[in-house]
């Protein structure tokens, strides 16, 4: 590693107590935990990652998997470690790649890769195990297809499991109930005019993707993404369109878009895509704090769908998710933790939130430095007007009013300020925003921002 990146690493380690006040990417900070996949079980998200050994790396050494758990994507806590050992592999082993898991059976199935040559399953009673090998051998051995049998990812639609895996090109297979076992023959994954962080310009036949490929849902349709590139289709099987890359040049704050790997910002990207309390996020490698690619970070961004499905530009920034600064200009209202009752709009260059039932709320957990502040202000619009009631609360639906207005909006196109008095602050709050309309349900909230 470079003497510059090594001094940039020990500088964020001393500052680390310090970031950690208002800082939420990486989610966990200084650990190496990369090719990160996250999985709502039980109410709770838990993170299965490969593990970068040290920030000494000068090639990828990855000893073990772990599994990570957390209440509020904001606090994490180590919960399990999968040693190469304890599988069929039978002995230390530095080329412990991306892994996956699923839920079935009341069983919890943990897929890993064996370097970039096959992939093996264990099996438990929970999300962090104790973990069984029960095949002792690999579920995808090496030469099952005319890629290479790793980098899986676990779809479940409609009742059944998917297994997709490979490099440049990638194969899916469904899975038997019995979830380690295939069955099918794993078949080709068709992707029109692919684009990866090799092939930025479409010319590269030879390497037209990448590894590491994810499918998720949304709205009706499937999403086969490698990194951050992805592509779009109406049917799991395939064929795909290529469609964009979710990060670009305006993705990034200060400070995060350098360094990065040897082909660009766009390489590297491992991750995955995953809801969780109507909210969407994507997962992802980061080697910006650590300066060594061979020593990557996690990040979570939040997702947002365009009308025509395809996704918007994420943000790569050092707040995070589920985490708020009161300090900010303005609080973009899409980006809750929690929320019933609306509907993500396009919303000039932006999103906005538009409800759609008599009530509904939003929630924005961990919103830090309150003090001083007094009032809300609501950046809202009703374009066929309406009457409201909104309600700010702390910690829960039911909990503690810290302000609230009722107010009449004449039908608008454009947006207006809507302002709140608060009482009974404490530096920092876990917010709830409750609407009710008696008539129209098409109050829009583009951002709201606390005053002094």
């Amino acid at each position: 590693m470079q003497k510059e990146s090594r001094v940039k690493y020990l500088i964020v380690i001393i500052l680390g107590g310090f970031l950690c006040l208002n800082a939420q990417n990486p989610i966990v900070a200084n650990k190496g935990l990369n090719d990160p996949h996250i999985h709502i079980f039980n109410d709770t998200a838990y993170v299965y990652a490969s593990h970068d050994k040290s920030i000494q790396n000068d090639k990828f050494i990855m000893n073990d998997w772990w599994i990570w758990s957390s209440p509020d994507l904001v606090n994490w806590k180590k919960r399990s470690v999968l040693k190469p050992e304890d599988t069929y592999i039978g002995k230390p082993f530095s080329r412990c790649w991306a892994t996956d898991a699923a839920y079935r059976n009341n069983k919890y199935y943990w897929y890993f890769s064996e370097g970039n040559a096959q992939t093996g399953v264990v099996v438990g009673d929970t999300p962090t195990g104790p973990w069984k090998d029960v095949l002792k051998k690999p579920l995808l051995p090496s030469g099952l297809t005319d890629t290479h049998e790793y980098d899986m990812a676990v779809f479940e639609d409609n009742g059944e499991h998917y297994i997709i895996f490979g490099v440049w090109e990638y194969y899916i297979a469904r899975l038997n109930r019995d979830m380690v076992s295939l069955a099918e023959t794993p078949q080709k994954i068709e992707i029109k005019n692919p684009r990866g962080p090799y092939n930025l310009d479409g010319t590269n036949k030879l390497k037209p993707t990448d590894d590491k490929p994810f499918v998720h849902k949304y709205n009706g349709n499937y999403y086969l993404s490698w990194g951050c590139f992805y592509a779009m289709s109406n049917n799991l099987y395939g064929p795909y369109t290529y469609k964009d890359s979710v990060i670009k040049t305006n993705s990034f704050a200060e400070g995060y878009d350098e360094p990065t790997w040897p082909t660009g910002f766009k390489q590297g990207r491992h991750g995955s895509f995953f809801e969780w309390y109507n909210q969407w996020y994507f997962i992802y490698c980061d080697i910006s704090q650590t300066g060594n690619r061979y020593f990557r970070d996690s990040f979570i961004s939040y997702v947002h769908y365009k009308a025509n499905g395809e996704i918007e530009t994420i943000r790569v920034d050092g707040q995070g998710v589920a985490n708020y600064n009161a300090k900010q200009p303005k609080i973009e209202a899409e980006d809750f933790f929690k929320a019933e009752g609306f509907k993500k709009i396009e919303f000039g260059t932006n999103f906005a939130v538009k409800t759609t039932a008599n009530k509904s709320y939003f929630n924005y957990p961990n919103v830090k430095n309150l003090k001083n502040k007094k009032r809300i202000s609501l950046n809202v619009m009703a374009t066929t007007g309406s009457t409201f009631k909104i309600e700010i609360r702390k910690d829960h639906l039911n909990g503690t009013i810290l302000g609230e207005n009722h107010f009449t909006l004449k039908p608008q196109r454009t947006s207006k300020n809507i302002t709140i008095k608060l009482s009974k602050l404490s530096n920092k709050e876990n917010i709830f925003v409750l609407i009710e309309q008696l008539d129209q349900k098409n109050l829009a909230i583009d951002n709201f921002s606390f005053l002094n």
